[in-house]
């Protein structure tokens, strides 16, 4: 039976309701900002995605996520008493655009956090920005690892949580013969660094590698060169539209996923769309939730999405990790009691939620979450089924200290 949206407003909170209640206090014995008693009133979050260029074929559906969990929270009252005000700013799949819209918001809105980017060159050039203001960004999209920032929490999936699931999958398929494809930019390169690491520790063969500027359609060299070389796989990391043109290109000359499998780490259900299924069925993705995730928090997601967005619309991982950052914020800042940055930092440590895609829980070290790794088959109606799962959540290792194979690629960043 449908759930109504009231109901699932009231099961959702609850799970905020029990961390806070778990810390010990009340609202009433906490400072909504660290310096005053008072309440009522609004606080200001930042919300930061592409709404305009290449990248907002993906980022649209994700600020409409993280304003859904706002308005689900504010129904219940907001966080310490406080409704959840969001200012909404368009990053225009433009790197130097991320990094102003952010100063932006954290030194002229005064937002208490940000939710925003998708790609590691957004977040990259992000970074410095609220490392020198000390604020607080959310970053909703799995990613390329070798990363930790003091004012980053990353709520998408790290490489062993989603590249190596995905790797190791291939590897008991007997899909040993890979050709990578990739936008030019720093998730592709440096997650095809550690694909090829892998490969070379683990018997398979890399045919080929190839890259095209972010956005880029123009696909026919690219594809004819992985027909020529008859790969078993194509692992993609292809961003945005790039996408549509691939893959209709792949089709276009005779490809099937008989022929030759693809297995995408940036392709969901809000992007099959897009690409048109009869380009893509058939094909897989790796990530941590798709629509079809049987919990039933994941019914109840799915259901209050639809209801506010339309029937038509759908739900995938990206759009899920923003929807929970939202929700790891407040009940963060209910722990704290405060929304003060350095106190929510510090009240993450540990916080697990049931959320859509199962328990997600902070980890003590990195600000990523665990995750359960899931390898998706996309279906003919679009949406997409789970074909292999890891058992249970996964620890985060983004900077891949449990791999003898990874030595030497983490850096300065990963501390």
């Amino acid at each position: 039976m449908r759930r109504t949206r009231g109901r699932y407003f009231a099961v959702a909170l609850l799970a905020l309701s029990l961390v806070a209640a778990a810390c010990g206090g009340s609202d009433d014995d906490k400072a909504a900002d660290g310096s005053s008693d008072e309440k009522g009133g609004s606080i200001k979050v930042g919300i930061l995605h592409s709404l305009s260029g290449t990248m907002s074929i993906s980022e649209v559906a994700v600020t409409d996520a993280e304003k859904l969990a706002i308005e689900e929270i504010n129904a219940k009252g907001g966080v310490l008493g406080k409704k959840i005000e969001a200012v909404v700013e368009d990053g225009a799949s433009d790197w130097p655009t991320f990094a102003q819209k952010a100063e932006k918001l954290v030194t002229v809105d005064k937002v208490a956090a940000v939710f925003g980017g998708w790609t590691s060159a957004s977040r990259k050039a992000m970074k410095p920005v609220f490392e020198g203001t000390k604020g607080l960004l959310y970053y909703p999209v799995q990613y390329e690892g070798l990363e930790a920032s003091p004012n980053i929490f990353y709520t998408g999936a790290t490489t062993n949580q989603q590249i190596i699931p995905a790797l190791d999958y291939m590897k008991e398929a007997g899909l040993t013969k890979v050709y990578l494809v990739g936008s030019d930019y720093v998730f592709p390169r440096t997650a095809n660094k550690i694909i090829k690491a892998y490969a070379a520790a683990n018997g398979l063969s890399v045919l080929g590698e190839d890259y095209l500027p972010l956005g880029d359609t123009g696909v026919s060299t690219i594809v004819s060169k992985v027909l020529a070389a008859k790969p078993q796989v194509v692992f993609n990391t292809l961003n945005g539209d790039s996408n549509v043109a691939f893959f209709k290109e792949l089709t276009a000359k005779g490809n099937s996923p008989d022929k030759i499998q693809t297995i995408s780490v940036s392709v969901a259900e809000e992007e099959v769309g897009g690409i048109g299924i009869d380009n893509i069925a058939g094909h897989l993705v790796a990530w941590n939730y798709y629509q079809t995730t049987d919990t039933p928090a994941n019914k109840k997601f799915v259901d209050a999405f639809k209801a506010k967005y339309g029937p038509k619309r759908v739900t995938a991982d990206p759009i899920e990790a923003g929807y929970n950052a939202v929700y790891l914020w407040a009940a963060a800042v209910e722990k704290a009691g405060s929304f003060d940055v350095e106190k929510v930092k510090e009240a993450s440590k540990g916080i697990s939620l049931e959320l859509p895609e199962g328990k997600v829980t902070i980890d003590q070290k990195y600000q990523h979450v665990f995750k359960t790794a899931r390898i998706g088959k996309i279906r003919p109606d679009g949406l997409i089924d789970t074909v292999w799962e890891s058992d249970g959540p996964i620890e985060p290792d983004p900077c891949l200290a449990g791999y003898t194979w990874a030595k030497g690629l983490a850096n300065g960043e990963c501390g």
